[in-house]
């Protein structure tokens, strides 16, 4: 770090500016990283056990009560297989008081059409909690794509102020000018790559918990479309 400090006071103003745009994206890429890890793993730790209290209450999963459902302390989070149940069920209520309005039949069911119906509003539901789940993912690419090229600006400035400063006539001090302009040059470069890598490591492992939400969030609506499906097929059948 005394290396990082030392390049910085010894650099020129629009050197100054290169350190800061790079202690800037070290900080926000930082703290991005580390909240979105820290939600991610509290919506992974309430989604297990949202799910085990859905798979238990199967046979009444039309008629859980909402408001009792397990809930993280945590408002603000994100709720993905909350908000797929949800869908669900609202949206089964609605075909079954449809399909109860145009029967004269005291039992109702579910037809293919009506699965398959469900099964298109819960791929949009599952799209939008993973857009959520992703909320703003794009700092981390970024990060990757600008640390080095802010690091590349720096290397380029700092030679090119090295070489100004000895076509100045600065040679009695050109040994502290070439070595002052290098060592700014090539700390920018170093930082940057500093500040890269960690972001494309932590995107990659962030694209891999989404990923992981994304196959959990399809099985956990097979879940619910069998269980329906299952269920209403069977008062069909007894007709």
């Amino acid at each position: 770090m005394s290396i990082f400090l030392k390049a910085f006071l010894e650099a020129d103003p629009f050197g100054k500016m290169i350190f800061f745009a790079l202690f800037f994206l070290s900080g926000v890429s930082s703290f991005f990283l580390v909240y979105k890890i820290w939600v991610l793993k509290k919506v992974k730790a309430h989604a297990q056990i949202f799910i085990r209290f859905i798979e238990k209450q199967k046979n009444f999963v039309l008629n859980l009560d909402i408001e009792k459902l397990p809930n993280p302390l945590d408002h603000h989070f994100p709720h993905p297989f909350q908000g797929l149940y949800i869908t669900l069920k609202e949206k089964a209520i609605e075909i079954l008081d449809k399909n109860h309005f145009f029967t004269s039949k005291e039992k109702i069911y579910l037809s293919r059409t009506d699965i398959e119906l469900l099964e298109s509003h819960l791929y949009l539901q599952m799209t939008k909690e993973k857009e959520i789940l992703e909320k703003n993912l794009f700092v981390l690419p970024t990060t990757v794509t600008l640390a080095p090229f802010l690091g590349l600006l720096g290397t380029v400035w700092g030679i090119l102020i090295t070489f100004s400063q000895l076509q100045a006539g600065h040679s009695l001090l050109s040994n502290g000018a070439i070595l002052g302009g290098l060592s700014t040059a090539l700390t920018t470069t170093v930082f940057g790559l500093l500040i890269a890598i960690p972001a494309v490591i932590a995107y990659n492992y962030l694209k891999t918990l989404s990923r992981y939400f994304t196959i959990e969030m399809q099985n956990f609506s097979h879940f619910l479309l069998s269980t329906i499906e299952l269920q209403y097929r069977q008062v069909d059948v007894e007709k």
